[in-house]
């Protein structure tokens, strides 16, 4: 079925086109039927908040359809993009199963599918598909690995051009090679980049320029072409 956004509807977990990728696209035929049971689906437009910072935890938001970031935010109004979750990511499993509040704020970047289960729902699942539990320990260990990388990211890079030139390196690890080079969608504005590695929206406009003025990238709307990903490196690693 198609949605009111353009994409088509995923209904079932069993015939869902991104099965072998998401979080529980590996359990049991028996699991996916008892999971489909407890989930409720719903389309959301870009911008919608699906749960914020310090909020009670009512269950997890399984992305079907879209991108969502997560960020979190100071006293003071500044904030700090975590991440971007895409097609067969989870949000919030690790306050749903310790009963802690959200630790981030998600905020869709387009419009999306997201299917919500309810924490009580979701730890009888897990007792009745211990199975389930792996895949609960995988994503848990993938996002302290997020973490980290953030951190290293953040704390480590020496200037404001290696940190734009790592995350445009990561963006484009999954694009499309073309005989132009490795072409990717850019999921941010200058001021969210700003906020993703810590710094302004007219830092980034202009670290952008330089990386295209050395024909390092080019940019047409959201679209990025990096024609030499080993000369951006050097900037990482310089």
């Amino acid at each position: 079925m198609r949605g009111p956004y353009g994409f088509e509807l995923t209904e079932s977990c069993a015939s869902c086109k991104l099965k072998g990728n998401g979080f529980f696209c590996q359990l049991s035929q028996a699991a996916l039927k008892d999971f489909d049971a407890i989930k409720a689906s719903s389309t959301y437009p870009e911008g919608a908040v699906l749960f914020i910072e310090q909020q009670a935890a009512r269950g997890v938001y399984v992305i079907c359809e879209g991108e969502v970031k997560l960020s979190v935010s100071s006293s003071e109004g500044k904030t700090l993009i975590l991440r971007i979750a895409k097609p067969g990511d989870i949000l919030g499993l690790a306050p749903a199963l310790t009963g802690d509040s959200h630790e981030a704020t998600a905020e869709t970047l387009h419009p999306c599918q997201v299917a919500f289960i309810r924490r009580d729902d979701l730890l009888r699942f897990l007792t009745q598909h211990p199975e389930a539990y792996q895949r609960v320990t995988e994503h848990l260990s993938r996002q302290y690995q997020t973490a980290c990388e953030q951190l290293r990211t953040l704390g480590l890079a020496s200037s404001v051009t290696g940190k734009l030139a790592k995350l445009l390196l990561d963006w484009s690890a999954e694009g499309k090679q073309t005989k132009e080079g490795c072409r990717t969608t850019m999921p941010l504005t200058h001021e969210e980049i700003g906020e993703f590695i810590g710094t302004s929206r007219e830092t980034i406009t202009r670290t952008l320029t330089e990386f295209k003025n050395r024909h390092l990238v080019t940019i047409q709307g959201s679209t990025l072409m990096i024609p030499n990903r080993s000369a951006l490196e050097t900037f990482v690693n310089g």
